[in-house]
């Protein structure tokens, strides 16, 4: 098993300044890369404190990919659906060259109605522009010379520039949350997939849709699984939950209120039963997620514990992407349970 870092900014201005996140996200970042993590990832969200501060995964993993040398860059992920494609197949293929060809890229089709409300966007667009978007940004990354009517994007004749170092593309994710769809689609499609735990004992049959549409389609081997945590380890499981378990609180009340619309009247054919989801997500806590196996705080001993078991629950997994400076977890306590999980848990998986 691999693990890496979720960068997943759940505060505004009035919790932490903006310039003070990024600063100590790129020290976070710098030091994972010297202690052997696998990638650093960030999401593509906007204008509210649950994700807010990361409008654009590719400027933070350029900052990243100038104070690291070998971690993995995955956008987790960019949203089609708010972007041009021929602006974002030239962007990403732009952080691919600066990284020296260590991106991923992942693409999710977004659900906070908030945005679809202030973009001018439809929800019940969602699918139909996502299908388009990743298409011709995955085409415009792989291809030379491509032309495309679309039904919200045309062009003819375009060769995207720079091209992209990793050839034909980078390797290509998609993010999903709890819909069946999406799972199988990932897997016909031969690509890796991000899956969020919170969808709780569904995870296990979810990653089996995956898996099984990777072989039925003809894929080699079974496909790749990240899955998100949230991660504190210290000395004590008392240390560990004086920070970690308020912090996960802050960022749960932080996810629930950007997703409050399903909640209170917004309804989409492309988003069946997310009203239920969310409604569900209000009575989650430190210790129901814990309880769970999915919020990774404790000792070095109980983490690797809550791995293993978590691990055998869901029919294993090859990536884990952690949290680990939730909202308000100061740097210094984020760094020292970075260092202290590299030196004592990540042995056991390797």
């Amino acid at each position: 098993m691999q693990f890496g870092l979720n960068f997943f900014p759940s505060v505004g201005p009035a919790e932490k300044p903006a310039d003070q996140y990024f600063a100590e996200s790129l020290a976070l970042a710098e030091l994972a890369d010297q202690l052997g993590y696998e990638h650093v990832r960030t999401v593509e969200h906007y204008f509210e404190p649950y994700g807010g501060y990361s409008p654009n995964p590719v400027l933070f993993l350029s900052a990243v990919a100038q104070r690291s040398q070998k971690i993995r860059l995955v956008t987790g992920a960019v949203l089609p659906i708010f972007n041009n494609p021929l602006k974002l197949a030239g962007e990403l293929a732009m952080l691919d060259c600066i990284s020296n060809g260590r991106l991923d890229v992942g693409f999710a089709r977004a659900f906070l109605p908030h945005e679809f409300d202030r973009f001018g966007i439809s929800l019940d667009e969602s699918r139909a522009r996502f299908e388009e978007g990743f298409r011709q940004v995955v085409r415009l990354l792989g291809e030379e010379d491509v032309s495309e009517e679309g039904e919200f994007h045309s062009f003819r004749n375009v060769t995207s520039l720079p091209r992209p170092v990793q050839q034909p593309t980078p390797p290509l994710w998609q993010a999903a949350f709890a819909t069946e769809q999406s799972f199988v689609e990932a897997g016909k499609r031969g690509w890796y997939i991000m899956g969020i735990p919170l969808a709780g004992e569904r995870m296990r049959e979810l990653m089996g849709l995956y898996r099984d549409a990777w072989r039925d389609a003809g894929h080699p081997g079974k496909g790749r699984v990240m899955l998100s945590f949230a991660m504190h380890c210290a000395p004590s499981r008392e240390e560990a939950e004086r920070l970690g378990a308020p912090c996960l609180d802050g960022y749960l009340t932080s996810l629930v209120a950007g997703a409050g619309a399903w909640t209170e009247g917004a309804s989409s054919k492309d988003y069946p039963g997310y009203d239920k989801m969310i409604a569900g997500l209000r009575e989650e806590t430190y210790a129901t997620q814990r309880e769970k196996g999915v919020a990774w705080v404790g000792t070095p001993d109980e983490i690797a514990e809550m791995i293993a078991a978590y691990n055998d629950k869901v029919g294993g997994f090859e990536s884990a992407s952690m949290q680990i400076n939730y909202h308000m977890l100061p740097e210094a306590e984020a760094a020292a349970s970075l260092k202290l999980f590299a030196d004592e848990v990540m042995p056991r998986f390797q």
